[in-house]
């Protein structure tokens, strides 16, 4: 483990994130945010995590447009995701910004993670820091999203162990010496359950096979280069036509190779606010994304 490289990373996420927020403002194109974060995150020295997420709305996560998606932003509640590698070490790290006056949303996701942050030491339970975020998020009369939650972090791997609830679920797991991990509190007025709805523009490669295919062999290739992370269509698209990267991931499917990440919605289609920080779990406790 390199605390060192964890740092750099949460370093370069946190810098990433505070240059997309200032690009979120109404009429500009989402696609384009998620494209000047990315290179920004290259520029500072960073290799992406996962694909830069913007999800609006209803949408709490995993939304990333394709390339050429025309939407732009208007009166919505944006959630910014962003999360970075150096040599596989992670820092992950997300913001809300409030285009619609609901900064009671925002103010909830943010003081949850405050409430948790506080608390975190060795041998904390984690339904302790559930507690706390659960109670957060109540005194603004929202609720957390109860299917999701925060996660340890490992090499080449963002959802490792430990699960952080957002809410108190009796987990007498505890807080360990060495643990890397996220706490991401997410605030709804609706049910506070998300479920999987529409198209995945974000992939993962779970195994290797072969294929018989030149450009799917070429295309399996550049996806090996992620390491097992998540990645984008819009990335594969930027080298490869659109037509052979559909082929391709239609033959991973097949193969049972892929695994696919579509938008997580409110079940009630409410909105749904975010926050993330990362953190080291040490005698003294240390934000890898601090502001």
């Amino acid at each position: 483990m390199s605390l060192e490289d964890y740092q750099k990373a949460g370093k370069i996420a946190r810098e990433a994130l505070e240059y997309g927020r200032e690009l979120i403002r109404k009429d500009a194109r989402i696609v384009d945010v998620c494209n000047k974060v990315e290179e920004e995150v290259h520029r500072l020295g960073g290799n992406l995590a996962f694909p830069v997420q913007i999800s609006c709305n209803e949408i709490a996560a995993h939304f990333c447009p394709p390339e050429d998606d025309e939407t732009v932003f208007s009166d919505q509640l944006v959630n910014l995701d962003v999360g970075v590698h150096v040599n596989g070490f992670i820092g992950d790290n997300a913001c809300c910004v409030d285009l619609v006056h609901n900064r009671d949303f925002v103010k909830a996701a943010e003081d949850a993670l405050g409430a948790a942050t506080e608390i975190l030491a060795v041998g904390v339970p984690l339904w302790k820091i559930g507690k706390e975020i659960e109670n957060a998020i109540g005194n603004f009369g929202l609720k957390p999203v109860r299917n999701l939650s925060g996660h340890g972090l490992g090499a080449y791997n963002i959802h490792s162990s430990p699960q952080i609830p957002n809410y108190n679920n009796n987990d007498q797991t505890t807080l360990a010496k060495g643990m890397t991990i996220a706490i991401e509190p997410f605030a709804t007025d609706g049910l506070g359950m998300v479920h999987e709805k529409g198209n995945a523009t974000i992939f993962s490669l779970t195994g290797r096979k072969p294929v018989r295919i030149g450009f799917v062999r070429d295309i399996q290739k550049e996806i090996e280069g992620f390491n097992g992370l998540p990645f984008t269509t819009r990335w594969l698209n930027s080298k490869f036509s659109k037509e052979k990267v559909t082929f391709a991931l239609n033959q991973f499917r097949q193969l049972g190779i892929i695994h696919e990440y579509p938008p997580l919605v409110e079940r009630t289609n409410c909105l749904v606010s975010q926050a993330e920080n990362s953190f080291y779990i040490d005698d003294e406790v240390v934000c890898l994304t601090k502001k």
